[in-house]
Formats: C-alpha cells, sequence, structure tokens
C-alpha cells in the first residue's frame, strides 16, 4: 500500500512539473535574465560613453557595492524608504481588511457600491492619481484647505502639504494606501466570505465574543489570503516610484522625499552612473527577498503554533 501510494505521489509530482514547465520558462525569461543583466551591469564602470559604445567596459568587481554601502545617503534614503513603506503597508492592510469586513456584513447594494468605488481608485493609472491628489492638496487652489479653513482650521489657508519631510511622505503614502487597499479589500473579503457559515453559528452558540470568533476563527481561515496580500504591499510599496516622483518633483527639496527607486533612477539616469544604479536595484531586490521570506517563515510558524 505505501509503494502504491509513492508511486502516485511521484507520479502527481513529475504531471505537477510538467504543468509548471511553461510558466517556469516564461518566468525565466522575464525574471531571471534581467536580473542576470542587472548582476553584471553592476560590476562594471557602465556609463553613458560605455552604453553608447564610445568606450570600453572597465571591470570594477564589487566597489560599486563598496562606494554605495560608504555613502552615508544611501543609508539615510533606505531608512526612510523602509518607514514609508511599512506605513503603506499597515496602512493598506487596515484599509483592506476593515472594508472587507464591512462589505461583509452590508447589504448587496452597499456591497456593490463600495467595489465599484474601490475598484475605481485600483483602477486610476499612477499619474493620473497623484496629480488628482497633488490638486487636491494644492496650497492655493485646494479642496481640502478650502474645507479646513472654511470649518474653522484658518491655519489651514494656504497650507503647503508637499514642504515638509513627514507631511509629504504622510500625502504620499495616503494616496499610496488609497490605489493599493482594493486589492488587499477584495483578497479579504474573499477569504471571510469562504468561512462556513456553520462554524460561525457554531462559535457563537458556543459563547465566543467577536473578537473570539475573529481571532479564532476568522484569522486562521484567511491566513494564507492575509500572507499573500502583505507580501504583495511589500512588494509594491517598497518599490514606489510614481508616486514620489510626482508629488514630490523627483524627490523633494534638496532630496528630503528621496526613496530607493527614486535614488536609483537619479544616480543611473541623472548622474549617468548605470552601474551605481544597477548596484542600488540589486540591494533592493537582496532586501525585499530578505523581507519576504522572514514574513513567510514567521506566518508558518504562527500558523503552526494556531
Amino acid at each position: 500500500m505505501a509503494a502504491v501510494r509513492s508511486a502516485t505521489v511521484r507520479r502527481d509530482g513529475r504531471a505537477a512539473l510538467l504543468y509548471l514547465l511553461p510558466a517556469g520558462v516564461l518566468l525565466a525569461a522575464l525574471l531571471v535574465y534581467p536580473i542576470y543583466q542587472l548582476v553584471v551591469i553592476s560590476l562594471y564602470d557602465y556609463g553613458q560613453p560605455q552604453a553608447a559604445g564610445a568606450a570600453p567596459l572597465v571591470f570594477l568587481g564589487l566597489d560599486n557595492y563598496v562606494s554605495l554601502l560608504a555613502d552615508v545617503q544611501f543609508w539615510t534614503v533606505l531608512g526612510k524608504t523602509v518607514g514609508f513603506a511599512a506605513a503603506c503597508v499597515l496602512g493598506s492592510l487596515v484599509v483592506g481588511t476593515a472594508l472587507a469586513v464591512l462589505a461583509s456584513r452590508v447589504r448587496a447594494l452597499p456591497r456593490m457600491l463600495l467595489f465599484l468605488a474601490a475598484l475605481g481608485a485600483w483602477a486610476t493609472p499612477a499619474i493620473a492619481g497623484s496629480y488628482v491628489w497633488l490638486f487636491l492638496f494644492d496650497t492655493d487652489f485646494g479642496l481640502v484647505n478650502e474645507v479646513l479653513s472654511g470649518i474653522g482650521f484658518t491655519g489651514m489657508e494656504h497650507h503647503s502639504w508637499t514642504f515638509g519631510t513627514f507631511g509629504t511622505f504622510g500625502l504620499v503614502a495616503a494616496e499610496v494606501i488609497w490605489c493599493s487597499f482594493p486589492f488587499v479589500m477584495v483578497t479579504m473579503y474573499a477569504g471571510i466570505s469562504a468561512v462556513p457559515k456553520e462554524t460561525l453559528e457554531a462559535a457563537a452558540l458556543d459563547g465566543a465574543s467577536v473578537w473570539r470568533t475573529s481571532w479564532s476563527v476568522i484569522l486562521p481561515a484567511v491566513r494564507p489570503l492575509l500572507t499573500i496580500a502583505t507580501v504583495q504591499s511589500i512588494i509594491w510599496d517598497f518599490k514606489v516610484f510614481t508616486q514620489i516622483y510626482v508629488m514630490t518633483n523627483g524627490g523633494g527639496i534638496a532630496g528630503r522625499n528621496l526613496i530607493l527607486n527614486v535614488y536609483a533612477y537619479q544616480q543611473a539616469f541623472a548622474g549617468q552612473e548605470y552601474g551605481l544604479g544597477s548596484a542600488i536595484g540589486v540591494v533592493m531586490t537582496l532586501l525585499l527577498l530578505s523581507i519576504t521570506g522572514l514574513y513567510v517563515r514567521s506566518q508558518r510558524r504562527s500558523a503552526a503554533w494556531l
């Protein structure tokens, strides 16, 4: 019996590999090769003359990485990037999950309107959404300043939302959350809807509170989806570019609102140091892999504990 089961498992494994092979080839073409080229470029003195073929490539080894890690600005930008991404991820998860719970408790028509509004925000191009938010929070003509000053907050008249470092990051984070919470909302709503009603009714009959039911029944059921939503949010929010670049005009005054993606763009294209920009890209990739790997590992441990 054990031999038959083992043979069945091996046969199913081979069939699964055959089904996954086309997707694996496509991923290798779209991901592995570009990452390989990114690593190769990061090892050379690769500027505009080299890109145009007017100068030979000079192999630097790890010099670009040494220069990057010795740069104080890099560590400052990295710290700001981690803090900004953490705020965006946390905000997206909280807003998306809260609205998913709300959608699961309202009638069909309000739920449909809620999903249409959320999907409208999700479908809005990042550039268009960034300019809309800039217009709403404009110093002289913004609707937000007019409303706040009209209800008694006279100090907000002609207030600049994009001058201070933290205020600017907060505004951009709000726009990023507005764009990304629908994914979390739809994902979590699907998980909540999949929880059997009989299970929830049994928990209620046993006297479980709403908090206890959410923690002991709903959370374990939606944990895989929550992990997916969190990992996706980390990847998206850690490498935000468009919103920061548009809403801060390239990183803010004196680079006060730079994050790694914009910093890499400035080094690679504005500074024509493609090798150094590629090194920043490699570091970002390694950081994302480390963060997501640690998160998934912690989720597996906590799931086993539950």
